[in-house]
């Protein structure tokens, strides 16, 4: 029996976009039509690399700064989640490259809640594998409060359980505006571990 069952749901990209940095204040991302990606995620790109520093995410488990394993390589979002932050926060829309985002895609429920190990398959083979949910920081409000004044300041209890998943690159190719995705979920029953 296969680890990953392939789903019946698809969706659309509709955005993508690159980090060339992280300002000290805020995180904004360059639209792009076309994003190739590497095993080590996508080229000049500030989250790009194979390993990377720990941060606050993981101080449970290491220092902050403990070399490791970089599973957080993209940061993917809903366009559907995308539109219900909007209408939390009273604005007609959220520019995704205030998000921080690598790729917004349209089409499949729930997004921000797909099980870890998922994987997204693109069209022409690239896939990536969803590592977890992205949890609501400072940056993205930080950047929202800059493009919509007095709009900020509510956006993480706005985006809670609704800012998308980070991700890896497992399988190198090319993403295209408009190109389609299959959602492929693991072979599991739910952990009942700490119930």
């Amino acid at each position: 029996m296969p680890a990953l069952v392939p789903t019946d749901l698809t969706g659309t990209i509709t955005w993508l976009g690159r980090v060339p940095h992280r300002d000290a204040a805020e995180i904004e991302t360059i639209a792009l039509t076309e994003l190739a990606l590497t095993f080590a995620g996508a080229k000049d790109e500030v989250h790009a690399g194979l390993t990377r520093p720990s941060c606050s995410r993981v101080v449970s488990q290491y220092r902050k700064g403990t070399e490791i394993r970089n599973v957080r390589q993209l940061s993917v979002v809903s366009a559907e989640e995308l539109a219900s932050i909007a209408a939390k926060l009273d604005l007609d829309a959220i520019d995704p490259a205030w998000m921080g985002a690598s790729v917004v895609v349209s089409g499949l429920p729930d997004f921000s809640h797909l099980p870890p190990s998922s994987r997204l398959q693109f069209e022409g083979g690239c896939t990536i594998t969803v590592d977890m949910q992205n949890q609501p920081c400072q940056f993205p409000a930080k950047t929202i409060e800059r493009a919509r004044p007095g709009h900020g300041k509510g956006f993480k209890p706005a985006a809670e359980g609704l800012r998308g998943v980070t991700a890896w690159v497992e399988r190198e190719g090319l993403l295209k505006i408009g190109a389609k995705v299959r959602l492929h979920v693991p072979s599991q029953r739910h952990w009942t571990g700490m119930a």
